[in-house]
């Protein structure tokens, strides 16, 4: 790998490779939604919107996959905002605050406008046919236009990070001392594993755990395309700008992800700390379970059972980036192929993904082997598109 100035983005085969690792994730979740155990009945394509987190509903169940939803939601959205920041200051101060807003757009507001345009109504047409019977429009276009929003599916992060985006780049242009001392904060903390974890974590219960206290966890704000889960604007805010501060200018970016580096060294022991952490989140998720069963609220395990989320998020990033230090760091053929196509992968996978759920809405299977066999086509399929389309004028410098 040719050596950059510290003013450049030091991209890395491991961050490379976790991002991409994070986007197989990201289609693995949306993959096996339709056989959640807990999935809500198919219901109405109305403006209740349940559709929108479980477009497909199955009839056939797959036990454990609740597991794999539930460890993903505490961190993967939030590791690849963290992710995003760790790039952001060397770009701001390579490029400027005007070319980066620029390139910002390009790689962030075009997709996202293909994303909510095209590709998110022909990923909720299968949705609205499974529930056709049960909605009073007369087609799809009559469906969607009720809504009275526009749902974009996984576009949501794109217009996101664009914006948060835009703020780093206007505080560079009005106030770099700011992100300057951001980025001293960030190079204190990078200095050693505990530090950064904890404060890692005193960020992320800070930004999350007053907005949940107050709003549904569950609940989504919206404004015609532009939908985001309220209660985690805050949590997504603080890992993009904690990253920002990690990578400011570059600087120790590879000794963080080096194989010999901090995280690196005892990438094994984080991985045990995570696996810890996520138990006990989950035990207080089933206390809260069979409590709401009984008709009985507990405010102490509710606040117990988000921060414990909170930390788990925190603590499962440090492990895959330690992983990602350790196990990521040199070059092979399919590594490079993902994490050159990861962003496309993203882009295109969720229509793919819903279509494949609809076909197999027909056949017998267990719900399990349904979920593997979409989890599997729609990433080969996904990757090939992505690859596909990488190869048109125009596209590959955006994907």
């Amino acid at each position: 790998m040719t050596s950059q100035s510290s003013t450049s983005a030091p991209r890395t085969a491991a961050l490379d490779s976790l991002r991409a690792l994070l986007t197989l994730l990201v289609v693995a979740h949306h993959a096996v939604l339709a056989y959640f155990v807990y999935a809500p009945p198919p219901g109405a394509f109305d403006a209740t919107l349940f559709w929108g987190a479980f477009p497909i509903i199955d009839a056939a169940r797959a036990q454990g996959v609740d597991l794999l939803v539930l460890w993903n939601d505490s961190f993967f959205m939030a590791l690849m905002f963290l992710l995003a920041g760790l790039f952001t200051g060397p770009s701001l101060v390579r490029k400027g605050a005007g070319g980066f807003a620029t390139d910002r757009f390009v790689r962030l507001g075009l997709p996202f406008i293909v994303s909510a345009g095209v590709l998110a109504p022909l990923a909720y047409y299968p949705a609205f046919l499974q529930r056709e019977a049960a909605t009073p429009a007369a087609g799809f276009i009559d469906a969607w236009a009720k809504l009275g929003v526009w749902p974009a599916g996984p576009a949501w992060f794109l217009w996101v990070l664009l914006a948060f985006s835009a703020l780093a780049a206007l505080l560079h242009a009005a106030l770099p001392r700011a992100l300057e001392a951001l980025g001293l904060a960030g190079e204190w903390c990078r200095a050693r594993p505990a530090r950064l974890v904890g404060v890692w974590i005193v960020a992320a219960v800070l930004a999350y755990m007053p907005v949940v206290m107050k709003v549904n966890y569950m609940h989504w704000s919206s404004w015609g395309p532009f939908f985001v889960q309220t209660s985690r604007v805050g949590l997504y805010a603080a890992y993009f700008f904690y990253g920002v501060a990690l990578g400011w200018r570059g600087a120790g970016l590879r000794e963080l992800v080096a194989p010999d580096g901090p995280l690196g060294r005892r990438w094994g022991r984080w991985q045990v700390a995570a696996g810890l952490v996520f138990v006990g989140f989950v035990a207080t998720v089933i206390v809260n379970a069979i409590k709401a069963s009984r008709g009985e609220f507990s405010l102490g395990w509710g606040v117990t059972s988000g921060v414990l989320m909170t930390v788990s998020g925190a603590v499962t990033s440090t492990s895959l980036l330690a992983w990602a230090a350790r196990k990521r760091s040199v070059e092979n053929a399919f590594w490079a192929s993902l994490r050159r196509n990861a962003y496309g992968i993203y882009l295109v996978h969720y229509a793919i993904v819903i279509w494949l759920q609809f076909a197999l809405l027909r056949f017998t299977m267990p719900g399990l082997v349904k979920a593997l066999f979409v989890m599997i086509a729609g990433i080969a399929l996904s990757w090939a598109l992505a690859a596909a389309l990488r190869r048109l004028p125009g596209l590959r410098a955006i994907l």
